[in-house]
Parts: structure tokens; C-alpha cells; sequence
């Protein structure tokens, strides 16, 4: 594949393995680095206490007991004249040590039966979940508590009572994220190329929910300090002989009166192992999820950032509400370079302007209209270009700050309405939020405003219908109730990503005539993103085309459907039904738009058109005078449009 962003790209980088792009994530964030310096910390102090430890944390010396900090003693002596310092250091690793042996009987009983019961589901999900609940019921530390009582006091006694506590729940985590993976198609794939069960289990699907186990495990380890500790300082966790955190604050407690120092350090100690950990298991998991705004995500694209187009050197275009110029996205791909599905596509819109985005599925147009509003699934990255809101460019914004835009400033329909709807809470809930948000409204004020507007995009009965749930909507009235959900802030902007998807035709019809009298009473901008010339020739301005990732034509509605330039345009007119034409069979666009990783090097549609040449596929075709076409002066395509 050839194009200017892939080739920005380092080589090294599309070779890049899945822990060395987790371990450069990490590294990026200062909170992360130190969670895990910290952690490192407590290990090398666990393994060398022996070692680091001036005295041995038993010795008794009566004659120095409840002595302040000296160059002899630097955190001072216990009520027996021990050695506090000596006593931290056994103690940490004492914790790190119950706590790793309790994380990980956890992880080795909870994972495999939560696989189990989440893969086969039936009775077995059933047994599972309930006596999960049942435990679950159970405060930890009771239920830690009643273990400890059956199997002793001790180290492992302890560690075995916090390891079922935990299992508990990784079966429940681990369950939750199998019943989601059994359903998808990789798994089926697997079953069709006949593998075992076990080998689906722990080979196919493992992979793929260890990164959420991982994490939990990373912040179980803070929790389980916190209870060994806790079941100590109760007298309950390990025997009188163990150096723990825990009996050093319970001890202290009983001479509080006397020397109020000596719970310092063990619970300073305490504090510090439970936030590195919860740290870093944070880190970790932004790490594994890919989470990164928009500015973050230019900016590791490549060897360098992507650069802030400045605004100083172009012409005013106060008319110009949307502007994306020269965008590029691509995602990682294992063991070669970033997969580009979106290539230097640019494209405007003027205030008040109605501007139809059509193109055959997976042409690109619903991930252009995700980077425009700063929602590229991850791990996906802007490589190039810029969009610009007005006179700010959302690419080198903060989530913070995208946050303050969408929804005040520019708005998005979804295809699937009810899908885009939150199940749990009413339709007047949802709606009223971005007022709340963005207008300072409170809920009185927003609930009517609300209304209003309910009443103007036809939902009958408004001041009712704001206190039913999504699912008392039919499909009509649940878009019509997600418009006005993107209309509520006021936005300038409209990104309408089929918005007349699984819709009658009367509903349709509907619809498109709301956004286009909306258009008109709020001087919106809009992007309709469709399949549907039809819907387009009817109610936009402008036309862009879309193919594999490029705009290949673009113009006024007119211009574009009476007289197409490029050959993808005719083909998709062509294969539209007309109602002055009778014809025993439609005309098709031969072929597929092939995948990104497969695009040609080339015009992107050469394998497909019947007019190509030799030189169609002797390197990127540019867009030039609103066509992406080497050949758009030979063509006559205009008769058989």
C-alpha cells in the first residue's frame, strides 16, 4: 500500500509487537512510570530485606524500647525495643508475598471456571452465578473472617482465605467477558476449522480477555494487602511470629497515648503499596484499552507529530462552518505498517449547507464522519490533515476539551437510534443532559426545553413520552428523539451517519424532510452520510463520493448525478432503479471494494472499472478540479448516466 501517511510512519513501528506497544504506552504517562517504580521498589525491598534490614526485626531490647528516631534507630524502637525500620522492611515483604500468593490462587481457579461457566452457559452459568451470588452476599472481610476460622491463623491460611474472597469475583469478571467472546465470529471460525473446545478456551479466547483479567489481578494486589493487614490489626490474620504491617498498627495502637509515632511508619508503608498498585493497575489498563484522545493519537502516529495546520497563510472562509483538509487514519497492524482505511480525504461545509457523503459499504464514509467527532475506535489513529471547527482544529485538542465541543458546537445522528439510547434511563433524562451540560440548565428548565423540542421534531404527547424508555419508542420516534438529543445543544455542526437506516419509506421521508427544515431554521451544517443517490439528489447541496478510503468526486448535486466524471459515480447511478426505465435486470459495480490492506497502489478502483488503462495503476491518483480520475477528461460518461 502507498501513501503519504503509512510512508510518514517508521518501518520499526508497523513491527512493533503487542508488549512492547503497551510498555511505549505506559511509559507515557508519568503517573504509570511512577506507579511501577513504586511497585518495583516494594519488590526489591521484599527480596532484600535480609539484607537491607540493620537488625533482626525480633531482637528485643527492653532497655530501648519507645525510643524517637536516631542515626542508631532512624524510625525509632517498638514497645519491646525492636527496630521499626527493620520491622517495615520484613514487613513489606511479608505483604507483597501473601498478597501475590492470594492474587494468584485467585487468578488460577476464577479465570478457568469463568471460562467455563461464560463458554458453555446452561445449567452450569446457572450453578455458577448463583453460588457466586450467595458468597457475594458475604462481606470480604466476614467471609475472610469465617475461612480463617476453619483453617487457622497463619501465612497460607490467610492467603488461602483472601484467594477464594478473589476468585469470587474473577469468576464473575472472566464469565462476563466470555459471554461476549463466544458470540463473535472468530471463535465460530475456529469451531469450523475443528479445534477442541479446550483449545478454543485457552488458546483463542483467553488471549483475549487476559488483558481486563490482568489488570483486575494488578489492582487486587493494593486490595489484598488491604484486608491481610486489616485481618492482622483485628488479631485474626497471620500467627504472633510473622512481621506484618498490620500487627505493627495494632501494637501501636495500644501505646498510642504513650509514643503516637510508631503507627507512622507501618501505615505510611500500607498506604504506599495500596497506591502503587491501584496506579498501576490503572495504567496497565489504559495501556491494554488504547485510550488516547485525538491530539494524543497524532501524536504517536509517527516519527513525529502531526503539525497544526496554521490559519495565517489560508483565506477567511467565515462561511465555512467544517472544514477537514488532507485526513489519513490508520490502525496498527501485527509485523508490517499501519493499515491506512482513510486517505487524505478532505471535504467542507458551509453554513447552512446540506452535503451528502455516499459510497458502497466499508468505502470509509462512517469512520470519516468517528474522526470528525473525535471517536476512532481504538486503536486507531489520525496520521495527517486536520479538522477544523470554525477556526479550531479538533485535531490538536484535548478529550477535555473536544467534550466542551460536542454537543454544543457539533452533534452526531448514530444509524441504530435505540442502540444509541441508554436502556436505563428515560428519553427526557437522556435529551436534557447536554442542556444541563452545556447550557447550565437545570433540570426544570432543560426538561422543557426539551419538550419543546420533542414537539418540533413530531414526537406526540411530549411532556409524557420524556418519561418513557427507549424501548417504549418505535423506530421512527426513536430517531426522531435522537435528533433532538443531537439538537439540544444548538450545534452548528450535524454529522448525520444515516439517520433513514432500517426505516419505511413513509418514515424516511419523514425524517429527512426534519433535518432538511432544521437545516434551514437553525443554519446547520450537515453531513449526511447515505447509500441512497436518491435520498441525496432530493435534499442536499454538495456531493462527495467516497471509495476505499478516498473521496473520488465531489460537486454539486446537479453536476455530480446529471454528468459523473468518474467511473465509480456512473456505476452507482447506473445500478440505481429508475422509475422511466424498465430493464430486465440492474447493472452492478463488478466486484467488491477490497479491504484496506489490499488496496491497490494505484487508483484504488482500477481492478473494477471497465475504462481502466495502464497508467490508472501507476501510482496514487490525486484529486484534481473535484475528481480522482486519470482518465476523467477521455470519458463521456454522461449519456449513459
Amino acid at each position: 500500500m502507498t501513501s503519504t501517511a503509512v510512508e510518514d510512519v517508521p518501518e520499526s513501528a508497523g513491527r512493533a509487537r503487542p508488549g512492547s506497544r503497551v510498555l511505549g504506552k505506559m511509559i507515557r504517562e508519568p503517573a504509570t512510570v511512577a506507579a511501577f517504580i513504586g511497585v518495583a521498589i516494594l519488590v526489591l525491598l521484599a527480596v532484600f530485606a535480609p539484607v537491607l534490614a540493620p537488625y533482626d526485626p525480633n531482637f528485643a531490647n527492653i532497655a530501648s524500647r519507645h525510643q524517637g528516631p536516631s542515626w542508631a534507630h532512624w524510625f525509632g524502637t517498638d514497645d519491646l525495643g525492636r527496630d521499626v525500620l527493620s520491622r517495615v522492611l520484613y514487613g513489606t515483604r511479608t505483604a507483597v508475598w501473601t498478597s501475590t500468593i492470594s492474587v494468584a490462587l485467585a487468578m488460577a481457579v476464577g479465570v478457568p471456571v469463568g471460562l467455563l461457566v461464560g463458554f458453555f452457559g446452561g445449567w452450569w452459568d446457572r450453578l455458577a452465578m448463583r453460588a457466586t451470588d450467595i458468597l457475594q452476599s458475604i462481606p470480604s472481610l466476614i467471609f475472610a473472617f469465617a475461612m480463617i476460622a476453619i483453617l487457622g491463623r497463619g501465612a497460607n491460611q490467610t492467603s488461602l482465605a483472601v484467594a477464594i474472597v478473589f476468585a469470587i469475583i474473577l469468576v464473575r469478571v472472566t464469565r462476563a467477558l466470555a459471554l461476549r467472546e463466544r458470540e463473535l465470529l472468530y471463535v465460530d471460525a475456529a469451531r469450523v476449522a475443528g479445534m477442541s473446545t479446550p483449545h478454543i478456551l485457552f488458546r483463542e479466547i483467553l488471549p483475549n480477555v487476559a488483558g481486563p483479567v490482568i489488570v483486575e489481578a494488578a489492582i487486587m494486589l493494593g486490595s489484598a494487602i488491604t484486608i491481610i493487614t486489616s485481618l492482622t490489626f483485628l488479631g485474626l490474620g497471620l500467627d504472633a511470629e510473622t512481621v506484618d504491617w498490620g500487627g505493627m498498627l495494632d501494637e501501636a495502637r495500644r501505646y498510642q497515648s504513650v509514643y503516637p509515632l510508631m503507627a507512622l511508619p507501618p501505615g505510611l508503608a500500607i498506604i504506599f503499596a495500596v497506591l502503587v498498585f491501584n496506579f498501576a493497575g490503572d495504567g496497565l489498563r489504559d495501556a491494554l484499552a488504547g485510550k488516547q484522545t485525538i491530539a494524543k493519537a497524532a501524536r504517536r502516529a509517527g516519527s513525529r507529530p502531526v503539525p497544526v495546520p496554521s490559519t495565517s497563510g489560508r483565506a477567511e472562509r467565515p462561511d465555512v462552518n467544517l472544514e477537514v483538509d488532507g485526513l489519513s487514519v490508520a490502525f496498527p497492524a501485527e509485523g508490517r505498517p499501519p493499515v491506512e482505511i482513510l486517505s487524505d480525504v478532505s471535504l467542507s461545509l458551509n453554513r447552512g449547507e446540506m452535503v451528502g457523503l455516499v459510497g458502497e459499504s466499508g468505502s470509509g464514509k462512517s469512520m470519516t464522519a468517528l474522526a470528525i467527532m473525535g471517536l476512532l475506535p481504538a486503536p486507531g489513529q489520525i496520521t495527517g490533515g486536520a479538522i477544523r471547527l470554525g477556526e479550531i482544529d479538533l485535531t490538536a485538542l484535548s478529550e477535555r476539551d473536544l467534550n466542551r465541543l460536542r454537543g454544543a458546537e457539533i452533534s452526531m445522528i448514530f444509524q441504530d437510534s435505540i442502540a444509541s439510547l441508554s436502556p436505563v434511563h428515560t428519553v427526557g433524562e437522556q435529551l436534557s443532559e447536554p442542556l444541563r451540560l452545556h447550557k447550565g440548565l437545570d433540570r426544570a428548565a432543560a426538561m422543557k426545553k426539551i419538550v419543546a423540542l420533542l414537539d418540533r421534531v413530531g414526537v406526540p404527547n411530549a411532556a409524557q413520552r420524556i418519561h418513557d424508555y427507549p424501548h417504549q419508542f418505535s423506530g421512527g420516534m426513536a430517531q426522531r428523539a435522537a435528533i433532538a438529543m443531537a439538537l439540544s445543544g444548538g450545534p452548528s455542526v450535524l454529522v448525520a451517519d444515516e439517520p433513514t437506516t432500517a426505516l419505511d419509506v413513509t418514515i424516511q421521508a419523514q425524517v429527512l424532510d426534519l433535518l432538511f427544515e432544521l437545516k434551514e431554521q437553525f443554519a446547520m451544517s450537515v453531513l449526511l452520510i447515505t447509500h441512497d443517490l436518491g435520498v441525496v439528489a432530493e435534499s442536499c447541496d454538495r456531493v462527495l463520493v467516497m471509495y476505499a478510503g478516498q473521496i473520488v468526486e465531489e460537486g454539486p448535486v446537479d453536476s455530480v448525478l446529471l454528468r459523473p466524471r468518474h467511473p465509480y459515480t456512473h456505476g452507482l447511478l447506473q445500478a440505481m432503479p429508475r422509475s422511466d426505465v424498465r430493464v430486465a435486470r440492474l447493472p452492478t459495480v463488478r466486484g467488491s471494494v477490497p479491504p484496506p490492506w489490499d488496496w491497490p497502489a494505484g487508483c484504488r478502483f482500477a481492478p473494477r472499472c471497465p475504462y481502466a488503462a495502464g497508467r490508472c495503476s501507476a501510482g496514487p491518483v490525486p484529486l484534481v478540479d473535484g475528481v480522482r480520475c486519470v482518465r476523467a477528461g477521455e470519458l463521456n460518461l454522461t449519456a449513459a448516466a
